[in-house]
């Protein structure tokens, strides 16, 4: 639990923060304030100063000293420590209120703090305080009304078909509420709601956000057709990309003698593993559904997340594995479909990479994280790129710094022998690029690739 010294916060700022408020008077409706106080980190509340910061005093300090106590512990159950004050001759009062490991309501609202504004919270920031207080999450909430007759006993069959490499004694389990609880999906004899969504033969009567929207948009306001993608997280995965593969993206069609090969714009493994991420790391808690909107020229997924103690610089490296939704997860790991070591979203990159095109990016806004795949391939984009820039190099320099900008995993050995010269002076040229600012290093040297810097 964060303790915070209030004295020394108010001997510091004379201005109103996260842990600081003034008000002139006292008034019953500030409860609000120790509520919000209580269920963020902490703070004060200061009464005879005014929002200046300036300490204007209130009359008869010591009656009110006799009142508050057992009205705030009335109100919201917890007693904070309330010390006299004096400044310049005059008395001020300050509340002093700790952080709460449950959350503290006022009437039935909760309140929280941020900065210096403090909020009700309603709605679905309400629900996800409330299970984060209680040490919940969405996933693992008990969903009253689901039974065993409830599950889809197909899915099931296909999980355990393909969780045989790795739970190898997980085909022989033959009964299926034996099999809930061995995925930890049972709690009680009840379900939680990773279960109903998972393996569920009607999720979306109990979760109707738990789906995927898919639109073709000429313009970000100009739709000209919608999917909608229902039925449990394991059916998702497989119908949603067939939706995308069959009707919404282009294929190159190639031969390989007489064989022909169809392959999709846009990497197959790095779409699905996109696709893997946004179901496993969103926000259920959310009314928004995860949204693929395929444009001409690019292609975006998103949904509503929470960044957990990384940003979106980390997603395009190495960084540890911290999925939102720990059972979905465990499930889709048993389950194959994913890895445990958070290279996910590397690996979406090296795919699109590897097939010639623009590295995805990564942004976050307005709690959604959206994934944007460029369908401009590198090489038919770098040539005007590299040419504003090359003047300035030498020949062998110039010559390196194309051949990186078209194949960004491209290796020293590679480019030694494209250029017939030493491995050791293309790592001196390697250097030479970086130092000036126009190539830098993603990842490592095995899994990595060459990120081409754009002129400010």
């Amino acid at each position: 639990m964060k303790v915070i010294s209030t004295n020394i916060i108010y001997s510091f700022c004379m201005k109103e923060n996260q842990y600081t408020e003034f008000k002139e008077s006292w008034h019953d409706e500030y409860i609000r304030y120790i509520s919000a106080f209580c269920n963020t980190e902490g703070g004060a509340l200061y009464i005879g100063i005014d929002n200046k910061g300036e300490v204007v005093g209130i009359e008869q300090a010591k009656k009110l000293i006799e009142k508050l106590p057992n009205f705030i512990a009335q109100k919201t159950g917890i007693m904070p420590l309330i010390h006299l004050r004096e400044r310049a001759g005059k008395e001020y009062l300050e509340i002093e209120v700790q952080p709460s490991a449950m959350p503290i309501s006022v009437h039935g609202r909760y309140y929280t703090r941020s900065g210096s504004v403090t909020s009700e919270l309603q709605g679905n920031q309400l629900n996800m305080f409330l299970a984060s207080k209680m040490g919940l999450t969405w996933e693992s909430v008990i969903e009253e009304d689901f039974s065993l007759e409830d599950i889809d006993t197909e899915t099931v069959e296909r999980f355990k078909l393909l969780a045989k490499d790795r739970v190898p004694s997980i085909e022989q389990e033959t009964d299926l509420q034996a099999l809930m609880e061995r995925l930890n999906l049972v709690v009680g004899g009840r379900f939680k709601r990773a279960a109903v969504v998972l393996f569920g033969k009607n999720v979306q009567k109990y979760v109707l956000q738990a789906r995927i929207k898919i639109g073709k948009f000429l313009t970000d306001t100009e739709v000209l057709t919608t999917d909608i993608v229902e039925g449990n997280l394991i059916q998702q995965v497989d119908r949603a990309l067939d939706i995308l593969r069959t009707k919404y993206l282009l294929s190159y069609i190639s031969y390989e003698g007489i064989h022909r090969r169809e392959k999709l714009v846009y990497p197959y493994e790095a779409l699905r593993e996109a696709l893997l991420n946004s179901i496993i790391h969103r926000e259920y808690f959310v009314s928004s559904e995860i949204q693929i909107r395929v444009y001409e020229d690019k292609l975006v997924i998103g949904n509503e997340a929470r960044l957990q103690d990384i940003t979106v610089e980390d997603l395009s490296r190495s960084h540890p594995s911290r999925p939102h939704n720990k059972l979905i997860a465990d499930v889709f790991y048993k389950a194959g479909f994913i890895e445990s070591w958070g290279r996910g979203t590397q690996r979406i990159i090296d795919n699109c990479v590897a097939e010639g095109l623009s590295v995805p990016m990564y942004e976050y806004k307005m709690g959604f994280l959206y994934l944007t795949f460029s369908h401009e391939r590198v090489n038919e984009q770098v040539n005007e790129r590299v040419n504003e820039r090359v003047n300035e190099l030498t020949d062998t320099e110039k010559a390196v710094y194309r051949l990186v900008a078209n194949k960004p995993s491209v290796t020293q050995l590679e480019l030694a022998a494209e250029l017939r010269l030493t491995v050791q002076y293309i790592r001196k040229i390697m250097k030479a690029l970086k130092d000036k600012n126009y190539i830098e290093r993603i990842g490592a040297d095995k899994n990595g690739y060459w990120k081409i810097i754009e002129k400010s």
